[in-house]
């Protein structure tokens, strides 16, 4: 008897609790997204890598949208050409004219790969600042200046804090330790985020294609596997924003080519520059040079004049092809070595074969990739080279936003290949 009565309060409670009613169509229907903007750069990718056959995505977004052999900036290097995508102007005038370099206003310091100091990336303004300051979310993942607060000043004996400043408003510090499939993963959780708090702009940076040109060589099967892998890392990409519902606005760069070197064509500084005479910045496909006090005469007479696979300059005699050498930050003598020759502090004492960047930015083996797909870019177009400085204007056009004043870049290129 006990048992029959509880079986029936359950029964009784049971029907007291409310069923779901099934979702309607209305409730189910997927959100409907604006299109983002993805810069990705895909370091050291050059052009002709699209030809070797492993790269069926980036080959179908070329086929698909608009393609070019991009044109770097003088010199053609990481940190410097980056700069350049992003500020549209070039390093002479966008402050980041090495991937090492001095300043006589911080005397005793040096600019690295490694150096977040607003002060040195002070001289040009990033996309995504500019975007910040419209109100468009931007999110970083990896790109050289990134990580820095943009307009701050650092703080003395604070470990590296700053005052003011604009970042991004999500970034990564960069570490190469994160994979491809983490970088896309990051990319993809942001855009999983609800609308207000989603980035409208965004940044990818992968450098194993670049390694792998440096350690082999740019025909070498090792760099042709690395080739494969990022391309593999951009059909997840592709993947993961079609699951998502998100269209975007892929602008796919690199930042040099590179060509190859071997120890069969290098300049020993040691036989031409005593170390007496002058301090070397930079070295390798260019060297460039800060005489010693009193020894400015010694140098010019050990440099400025006919080498074989080299030729120098002071800095106020680069060909004004280069856009090079106005900036106080460009030492006073530039040498530049014929392209795949390398210009080293000693003689190599074993044989080795690598790939380098940094040569005449005309050169074709310093071409750079470029591929704009998505809803703003007209399908299966190829133009001609032009110069990395007009990303930036691209970009501006894309994201709504005004032109940028006195840029070295224009959207000349692209005024055909815009979808209104």
């Amino acid at each position: 008897m006990r048992n029959s009565i509880l079986a029936a309060l359950f029964l009784t409670l049971a029907g007291c609790v409310a069923t779901p009613p099934p979702r309607t169509v209305a409730s189910a229907a997927v959100e409907t997204r604006a299109p983002v903007t993805i810069l990705v750069s895909i370091d050291g990718f050059r052009p002709d890598y699209l030809d070797r056959g492993v790269t069926p995505n980036l080959s179908a977004l070329a086929a698909g949208g608009v393609s070019a052999a991009m044109r770097p900036s003088f010199p053609s290097k990481t940190f410097p050409n980056h700069w350049a995508i992003v500020t549209g102007l070039r390093p002479d005038r966008n402050g980041i004219v090495g991937n090492t370099m001095e300043d006589v206003r911080r005397p005793g310091e040096t600019f690295t790969m490694a150096t977040d100091d607003p002060f040195w990336w002070g001289e040009a303004e990033p996309i995504w600042v500019a975007a910040e300051k419209a109100g468009i979310r931007s999110a970083t993942m990896f790109w050289p200046g990134a990580n820095v607060a943009w307009g701050g000043t650092l703080k003395p004996h604070s470990y590296g804090a700053v005052d003011g400043g604009t970042r991004p408003e999500d970034w990564q510090q960069f570490n190469q330790a994160v994979t491809g499939e983490q970088r896309v993963n990051a990319v993809l959780d942001w855009l999983r985020r609800p609308e207000a708090i989603r980035p409208k702009f965004l940044t990818l940076y992968f450098d194993t294609v670049d390694s792998a040109g440096h350690g082999f060589g740019p025909a070498a099967p090792e760099t042709t596997k690395a080739v494969g892998e990022v391309d593999a890392l951009i059909g997840m990409l592709r993947r993961g924003l079609a699951d998502l519902g998100q269209p975007a606005n892929l602008v796919i760069v690199a930042d040099h080519g590179m060509a190859p070197t071997s120890s069969e064509r290098t300049i020993a500084l040691d036989r031409i520059v005593k170390p007496t005479d002058a301090r070397v910045i930079e070295s390798g496909p260019y060297a460039s040079f800060v005489p010693l006090p009193g020894r400015e005469t010694a140098l010019d007479t050990a440099l400025l004049r006919p080498w074989p696979h080299m030729q120098c300059w002071r800095k106020s005699q680069i060909p004004a092809r280069f856009h090079y050498g106005r900036n106080d930050r460009v030492p006073p003598i530039l040498c530049l070595a014929a392209d795949g020759w390398s210009i080293v502090k000693t003689a190599p004492d074993k044989p080795f074969v690598g790939g380098n960047h940094g040569y005449d930015n005309d050169q074709p083996d310093m071409r750079a990739l470029f591929i704009a797909n998505g809803p703003a870019f007209a399908k299966g177009r190829k133009l001609a080279t032009f110069d990395n400085v007009d990303v930036a204007p691209l970009l501006r056009d894309v994201l709504g936003l005004p032109a940028a004043q006195g840029i070295d870049g224009t959207d000349a290129p692209f005024r055909e290949v815009i979808k209104p």
